[in-house]
């Protein structure tokens, strides 16, 4: 098997659903610009790439068809290369690389782009409903079904993870995350991008069409306090404790990723990020999804021969604050390691996109402090958790 290696990632910023600057850019082009900059960053002949393999957690309005094809021919990569769509929810950004880096470690490519987008603005729930559930599963396990806002509710109240120490992560994601936009720590991950957007003026309610970039994340909230966050109802339940600031923002953006063969990016003087240790998945009860992670991430660390302790880095996808607590103190994980410049809920959570952006975040940030091994992982909806390995290439 050869060596498999992240040569760079990159992203858009993220904006947020329906009121950001993406409320009108289809998602197909966001994929296809950050292509467009991989090939430019890296120089890269985009003849030597096979494939395209994009992820997205909806599968149907401006994601339907085949995306991933799409935004091959969108981009500069052409008619050449061959694309594919996949869907595991959350972790569909993380999973197309992880099936570029199979693709390449049998021998069958050299050059893979992969990644993910979610432009949850273009893809509201299909009015077609009338067949969405399966009785049989309705009835057995109807937790396949929860709104994963429900599904939070359920791992808090499971586990005892109080609505303080919900707001209490909360804050430190969003204090984490303008700490590392003030020192420009997400600048080389973030590729700009000219858009037009609609704006509403909130007096007249008349809609107009603007200019704009998007080059920054628009939903970190550095003003955010702790008294700020207790003042917020309950979303999913009267009684309940998950909130709108102990969740993950519903945003747009695109993620992608280059995955090569060492051997190839050597031979092109390519300096990689990373490489590709390993992937895993693995299932649990519908109804607590949030703590995949707590099945997969040792199912990994066994296969590779490591321990928790091993890890210098971790990324683990804020879904919602009651999950990443649980998972995080169940594994054992020190605070200091973990999401250290904040994630989902401080940046934004376009679902089929987010994985992709651990990726190009953890292996710059491994670089930055000169440390080995990092941890992407997440929960997913259905009952699952999807976790990767990487290594810093020295």
């Amino acid at each position: 098997m050869r060596e498999v290696v992240i040569v760079d990632s990159v992203r858009t910023g993220l904006a947020k659903s329906f009121r950001g600057k993406f409320n009108t850019t289809r998602p197909d082009d966001m994929a296809a610009h950050c292509v467009n900059a991989l090939l430019e960053r890296t120089g890269i002949d985009p003849m030597l790439v096979d494939d395209c393999i994009v992820g997205a957690g909806s599968n149907e309005g401006a994601q339907g068809y085949n995306i991933g094809r799409n935004v091959a021919v969108l981009s500069g990569l052409g008619i050449h290369a061959a694309g594919m769509t996949l869907n595991r929810f959350c972790s569909s950004g993380l999973q197309s690389i992880a099936i570029a880096a199979n693709q390449i470690a049998s021998g069958c490519s050299d050059a893979i782009v992969a990644g993910g987008v979610e432009s949850i603005t273009m893809t509201a729930k299909s009015r077609n409903t009338d067949n969405l559930y399966n009785p049989i599963l309705q009835e057995q396990l109807p937790g396949i079904y929860y709104p994963m806002g429900q599904t939070a509710e359920v791992v808090a109240r499971r586990y005892n993870v109080t609505r303080e120490m919900q707001d209490a992560y909360s804050l430190q994601s969003q204090q984490r995350t303008a700490r590392a936009q003030a020192e420009g720590l997400f600048s080389d991950e973030i590729v700009p991008m000219k858009v037009k957007y609609q704006v509403q003026d909130k007096q007249t309610g008349e809609i107009s069409m603007v200019d704009g970039v998007v080059d920054v994340d628009e939903c970190n909230r550095p003003d955010t306090t702790l008294e700020g966050l207790s003042s917020l109802k309950p979303v999913f339940a009267d009684d309940g404790s998950v909130t709108a600031g102990n969740a993950s923002q519903l945003s747009d953006g695109a993620s992608m990723t280059l995955v090569m063969s060492l051997e190839k990016a050597l031979e092109l003087g390519l300096k990689p990020k990373a490489y590709f240790r390993g992937f895993t998945v693995a299932g649990c009860q519908p109804d607590e999804m949030g703590i995949g992670p707590v099945y997969s991430v040792p199912k990994l660390l066994e296969a590779r021969g490591l321990s928790v302790a091993d890890i210098d880095l971790w990324e683990l996808n804020e879904a919602f604050a009651s999950q990443c607590l649980y998972a995080r103190d169940y594994l054992g994980i020190d605070n200091d390691k973990y999401n250290v410049n904040g994630g989902s809920i401080s940046i934004g959570h376009p679902f089929g996109m987010t994985g992709s952006r651990q990726v190009g975040h953890l292996v710059r940030e491994l670089q930055r402090r000169n440390l080995r091994y990092g941890i992407v992982t997440m929960c997913v909806g259905g009952g699952m958790g999807a976790t990767g390995l990487f290594e810093a290439y020295r």
